[in-house]
């Protein structure tokens, strides 16, 4: 017998109930967004943020640094990932593990990392910039051994 098909009383009623349950269960799976916890799907860069846009408080116990304050590299650095790109470094928006557990422990794929770039390196250098789904932002000169919280816009 189909779903559609008559049975014992009840019984189709019933099957409908389910699949309309299914069904928004669906729905709001579909709704919750990306694996990052963000609520979006998720890009390699958060968009369309500039400083003006809700800049977030310092989540962690890190000393802070005032983004005017910051290398020129840097500060040019955090206008790409401001705009979404394009990144000069082919590793930009990947997956910061965190695995030296200076920054706030989140779940994995919370923190992106984007390279800025290092005067005198011939590679990518030590200096970095990692973003939080929160758009909370992190600066490092020294390879992640040290972090700063950047207040952005100041």
């Amino acid at each position: 017998m189909t779903a559609l098909q008559p049975g014992p009383r009840g019984q189709r009623s019933s099957l409908l109930a389910r699949a309309g349950a299914a069904a928004s269960l669906v729905l709001l799976l579909a709704g919750c967004g990306g694996a990052d916890g963000s609520g979006s799907g998720g890009s390699a860069a958060p968009q369309g943020e500039g400083p003006a846009a809700s800049a977030p408080s310092n989540p962690s116990d890190l000393p802070s640094v005032k983004e005017s304050r910051l290398p020129a590299e840097a500060r040019k650095t955090l206008g790409l990932i401001r705009t979404g790109g394009p990144f000069p470094y082919e590793r930009d928006g990947v997956r910061f593990g965190n695995y030296e557990r200076v920054l706030p422990q989140k779940k994995s794929g919370y923190y992106k990392e984007y390279t800025v770039k290092t005067p005198g390196a011939s590679n990518r250098g030590a200096h970095r910039i990692v973003v939080g789904a929160g758009h909370e932002k992190y600066y490092t000169s020294d390879h992640y051994q040290h972090f700063r919280f950047i207040e952005e816009g100041r």
